[in-house]
């Protein structure tokens, strides 16, 4: 959640009177809104003196911290823009503050009669007291939302503020700037496994160097170690004396026109951070035989023209075609090797994808190795260049994950059991590991060092990451209502479900589009058709993520379906189970009020059925009351607690 709001805004009313405060009102509002709805956000409230605004709801974004700093910092520099025409015009000071949480909301349309989308919950509140810590102009972070993006932007040294409503102070870090390099990793743990694909790559390097360029397109979900195969791969080709040129996309930019191709083509030409000028007369040198029209074209696309000089007024196409004919020929000159790298391509602007497209085809034909990453789900143009090699990444096995889990653990006597845990619940992912060991560390279940672990806590209180809730959620929200609704019902089932018990939960499940997004995978076609989850963590988002009364009532249906069975005695004590879930102890232990000792209370989700989703409560007949239980832990979604013990 985003808190903008200005400073002594009383102060200023009464200086300047209503019609003209409400003039400088409406001009912050409508850049406010402008810059929130840019980076993905969704205005929330107008409060009179500023703006509430969340990111990650009502659809959850991966990178949703990082946007609402993004948001944050241009909302402060737009209004930086009108504080210098109200100085000028009225004498007055205008400044902000800002200040952004993440945590455990409801949110969704509340409301009997014009319902409008919100969020509430104590969370709502504590991004609230961040704006009102953060200096005026300043943009202030807790510590939640600090966790999340202290890697991808500048924080200042922690601060313990003083807020309304604690006794004690919290942590709390001020925003200074965003990073202008890709975001870096806490922390690289050593490459286990991959080395196949390590020396296929190396193979295929030295064919480049020898003249026969290849395209490399690595696949695979999230978090599986593409990027971390390319810095392999970029060290082996540095050790040869080949240089690399890299870039990657965003998913904020991803509508941006050339965004990724000119930040690529200001890489290779090596012209970042040069003066204009200077940048010219080395792209110039590099193009000595070039139609000065093609140059000004090109200096156009890299944000070095001369402003002075017109660029050639040519439609759109024929625009992208003399530029392609411009660096192909140029490349087809070139006689050094290299390597160029374009990672997240399921985020790349559709321009940029068309050109590169076009430019990949002569890459066979020149002493240059092209590495590209992206999802499964990335079918555009570059995952279909001719003559490409593609490598799907595919997970760790149990010992390569037992590995993982000890080089990031250490092994030490007490963390055997937690290194099991990680192993077990990454299911050879290694960031799913990384991000779990993390974790327990910040949350002290872990003392030490990296690779030099104790335990200290009890790991069966360890909870989903938010920066895999953030990952995760985003696929499941790309899912239409009906193909969510299936999830959600499978995430109470279990990690394998069939479509038998799932048919008795949903009237209209489907099944296919949960496979075509990966989350699922057929294990079994008859007699009746069985799915599993293809990982355990994107189950647990699902369960957790829905409300507890919609996840009680698919729990009590599934208890009744299991009872109508053929098998009901033998499964007794699982139908007792989805009761206990559901809320219904009297009828899931008989002659007792409370769970029998070791198992999991009613509030809690079974432990043999642990699972993930999202979706909506019913609808109240005499009021509309619809609330989404939104789980990212973000600044506009939540992360709340999911087991995975």
């Amino acid at each position: 959640m985003l808190f903008a709001d200005v400073v002594h805004s009383m102060e200023i009313a009464a200086s300047l009177g209503a019609e003209r405060l409400r003039e400088i009102m409406t001009e912050l509002l409508d850049c406010s809104t402008a810059v929130v709805q840019r980076y993905g956000g969704t205005v929330d409230k107008f409060t009179g003196d500023g703006i509430m605004a969340l990111f990650g709801a009502p659809t959850a974004l991966e990178d949703h911290a990082f946007r609402a700093c993004l948001a944050a910092m241009h909302i402060q520099s737009e209004a930086e823009r009108l504080a210098a025409d109200v100085q000028r015009r009225d004498g007055i000071r205008l400044q902000l503050r800002v200040g952004l949480n993440s945590g455990q909301v409801i949110a969704g349309e509340i409301g009997s009669a014009a319902a409008r989308y919100t969020a509430v919950g104590e969370q709502v509140g504590m991004a609230q007291r961040m704006e009102s810590v953060a200096p005026p102009g300043g943009v202030m972070l807790s510590e939640s939302t600090a966790r999340l993006v202290d890697m991808a932007v500048v924080l200042g040294d922690p601060e313990m503020v003083q807020i309304k409503g604690s006794d004690v102070p919290v942590a709390a870090r001020r925003l200074l700037a965003i990073g202008e390099n890709q975001p870096r990793r806490r922390g690289e743990s050593a490459l286990i496994g991959r080395t196949w694909e390590l020396n296929t790559i190396a193979g295929i390097l030295d064919e480049a160097i020898g003249g026969a360029g290849c395209v490399v397109n690595i696949r695979g979900p999230a978090g599986i170690g593409k990027s971390r195969l390319v810095r392999e791969a970029v060290a082996i080709a540095a050790g040869r004396g080949v240089p690399v040129f890299n870039t990657y996309c965003e998913s904020h930019t991803h509508d941006i026109p050339f965004h990724v191709l000119a930040r690529l083509l200001r890489a290779a030409m090596e012209i970042n951070n040069l003066d204009p000028g200077v940048a010219r007369a080395r792209v110039r040198d590099r193009f000595p035989d070039a139609d000065p029209g093609d140059l000004l074209l090109l200096e156009d696309l890299l944000a070095i023209r001369d402003a002075a000089v017109a660029v050639p007024d040519i439609a759109a196409d024929a625009r992208r075609r003399r530029l392609t004919a411009l660096v192909n020929v140029a490349s087809l000159e070139q006689r050094d090797p290299a390597v160029y790298v374009i990672e997240d391509v399921h985020w790349i602007d559709e321009v940029s994808e068309s050109m590169l497209a076009q430019f990949l085809s002569v890459i066979p034909q020149t002493p240059a190795l092209v590495l590209t990453t992206y999802r499964p789900e990335y079918r555009g143009e570059l995952a279909q260049v001719s003559d490409a090699q593609t490598m799907a990444l595919r997970p760790l096995n149990e010992a390569q994950a037992s590995a993982l889990a000890t080089e990031l653990l250490g092994d030490d006597p007490s963390i055997s059991r937690v290194a099991e845990r990680v192993a077990e619940r990454a299911a050879g992912n290694p960031f799913f590991a990384e991000e779990m060991v993390r974790d327990l560390a910040e949350r002290g279940v872990l003392q030490g060092d990296s690779g030099a672990y104790l335990l200290s806590g009890d790991v069966e209180d360890a909870s989903v990451p938010a920066t895999l809730q953030a990952t995760i959620g985003a696929r499941v929200d790309r899912l239409e209502p009906a193909a969510k609704r299936t999830l959600n019902a499978a995430a109470v089932i279990g990690l394998r479900f069939d479509s038998e018990l799932l048919g008795g939960l949903v009237d209209d499940a489907e099944v296919t589009p949960l496979i075509e997004a990966q989350l699922v995978d057929p294990v079994r076609f008859t007699p009746i058709a069985e799915y599993a989850f293809r990982h355990p963590m994107i189950r647990t988002v699902a369960y957790e993520s829905q409300l507890k009364s919609d996840r009680a009532q698919l729990h009590r249906r599934l208890a009744a379906a299991i009872e109508s069975g053929a098998a009901a005695e033998e499964n007794a004590a699982l139908i007792a189970e989805h009761l206990e879930a559901a809320g219904d102890l009297h009828e899931a232990l008989p002659g007792t009020c409370a769970p029998a000792p070791g198992r999991p209370s009613a509030t809690s989700p079974p432990r043999s059925r642990v699972g993930a989703g999202r979706s909506r409560s019913p609808t109240d007949s005499h009021t509309t009351i619809r609330i989404e239980y939104r789980c990212a832990s973000n600044p506009a979604a939540c992360c709340a607690p999911a087991r995975f013990g």
